[in-house]
């Protein structure tokens, strides 16, 4: 018989007067989601093919709301991550963990090189030197912030920046817009007559978040307190000393059976509505970027690309604002692009470390284990160093997975939209497994009363039969191009 997963220890979730700041989690996670997938992809979308594509941005962002909202699902009814649950999967050991962890370690390095080549290629518009040297730069200064847990501040102004920058887009793209039936033909289920899918899939698989955003998105959650947060986690993973006081008569109650499963459900409203405040915001600023693109860029055939791909995106502002615009966007490109970099390697650095964590459990506990797991236990005897702690691993994975094979991959491929393209693919071609294991895990390993009903099970497959079928359809044409 399947076990079930339930926390013995559920918070009383907060009056309804009370429940405005947890929604915070969902703008701060709809900050660092839109990144690149919007100022980048999505102007070139637009470039390309106007607002044929609009159908399939509402699509995917009701997607993305129903997948986000399904990963904090089994957070805050267990306490633990999706990828403990995972882990519970029978067939061989960790077959899903590993599914997931070879794939990213590629993604992440790819994802932050892409990253940082936007940034140099931003740099560079205005400051003498090779975007590359920029771009490798903006790297080291933020894997070195990272790893010493330093960058809180500069995650502070990336915020604002980013704030900024989405106002100004929405601001921007009100002062451009068609006229409403030019905006309502893109509602139509339409496809272009010659789709570049090099174009279409790298933004599929931006939109909001990446496959990993999803899953991080039930980590904001739960360490940010919903449904009690998560249970066990070092100090870098637990919740505030201020949800903590709030929380500590209710996380001491004896709850009966009934209690805990109404608070439970009470809280997946909660965390529903805080992801339906990220993906709308979301929404907004990716819509605008569609609109500039459409209006600004098509007319023109400019289809940004290439080492100046910054150059060719600063049109988005300039048209309008003139030079002061353009250096709004070059800033903000810098700004809100480098805390993209510092959010996403702590974001990677964490879900490495949990899953290596998951991987060597057995080895660990084993009479006669595996060559790796020895090797490390004979330096952790040896050394000062907490070989097997989730705070030493996480720094360790940042700086290696997203600090210095990003520095290689920038030497060798200097082209931002290659990177981020590549980046873009391997998300949207690792989205469905994601999704579909997920599905499977909350169906049965959550109680009953607890688990996603038959309209939100329905759209999660829906979900990974789309992204199955966009990534199949690429590969299709890769391996008929070849």
């Amino acid at each position: 018989m399947t076990e079930r997963i339930f926390r013995d220890d559920v918070p009383k979730p907060p009056a309804r007067g009370q429940r405005i700041r947890w929604y915070g989690p969902g703008l701060l996670w709809m900050l660092s989601a839109v990144g690149t997938g919007s100022i980048l992809f999505t102007p070139r979308v637009a470039s390309a093919y106007e607002y044929q594509l609009l159908w399939m941005l509402l699509l995917v962002v009701f997607f993305m709301w129903v997948m986000i909202r399904e990963m904090a699902r089994f957070s805050i009814v267990t306490g633990q991550t999706m990828l403990e649950g995972m882990h519970s999967l029978g067939g061989p050991r960790n077959w899903a963990v590993w599914i997931i962890f070879v794939p990213q370690l590629l993604a992440a390095s790819v994802g932050i090189a892409g990253l940082a080549a936007v940034i140099g290629s931003a740099v560079s518009a205005f400051l003498p030197g090779a975007g590359t040297l920029y771009g490798v730069l903006s790297i080291g200064l933020c894997t070195a912030f990272t790893v010493t847990g330093r960058y809180l501040a500069i995650e502070r102004l990336s915020r604002v920046m980013a704030i900024l920058l989405m106002g100004v887009a929405v601001v921007s793209a009100v002062l451009v817009a068609p006229e409403l039936p030019t905006l309502a033909s893109g509602l139509l289920l339409q496809w272009p007559d010659d789709p570049n899918l090099y174009v279409i899939l790298p933004w599929v698989g931006t939109i909001l978040a990446g496959s990993m955003g999803i899953v991080w998105f039930g980590y904001w959650t739960a360490t940010r307190g919903f449904g009690g947060g998560l249970r066990g986690r070092e100090r870098d993973d637990e919740l505030s000393d201020s949800i903590r006081t709030e929380h500590r008569h209710s996380l001491s109650e004896s709850h009966t059976e009934e209690l805990k499963m109404r608070r439970a459900r009470e809280w997946i409203r909660i965390m529903s509505g805080t992801a339906t405040v990220g993906v709308v915001g979301g929404l907004l600023v990716i819509f605008s970027f569609m609109v500039l693109g459409a209006e600004l860029l098509a007319p023109r055939g400019i289809l940004p690309q290439g080492a100046d791909v910054a150059v060719d995106l600063t049109r988005l502002f300039s048209d309008i604002w003139g030079q002061a615009g353009r250096l709004l966007l070059l800033v903000a490109i810098v700004v809100a692009l480098g805390g993209s970099i510092l959010a996403n390697q702590d974001g990677w650095g964490r879900s490495f470390a949990d899953m290596t964590l998951i991987l060597v459990r057995g080895q660990r506990r084993a009479r006669n284990p595996a060559w790796p797991v020895r090797l490390l236990q004979w330096l952790e005897d040896r050394t000062a160093w907490s070989v097997f702690g989730r705070l030493f691993l996480k720094r360790v994975y940042i700086f290696t997975i997203t600090g210095l094979i990003p520095l290689l991959i920038l030497a060798v491929f200097r082209d931002p939209v290659r990177v981020m393209s590549a980046s873009g693919i391997i998300a949207a071609a690792h989205t469905p497994f994601i999704v579909l294991v997920t599905l499977y895990v909350n169906r049965t390993r959550l109680p009953e009363s607890l688990r996603p009903g038959v309209f939100i099970s329905t759209m999660m497959f829906l979900a990974g039969i789309f992204y199955l079928g966009f990534a199949a359809l690429y590969f299709l044409r890769l391996g008929h191009a070849g």
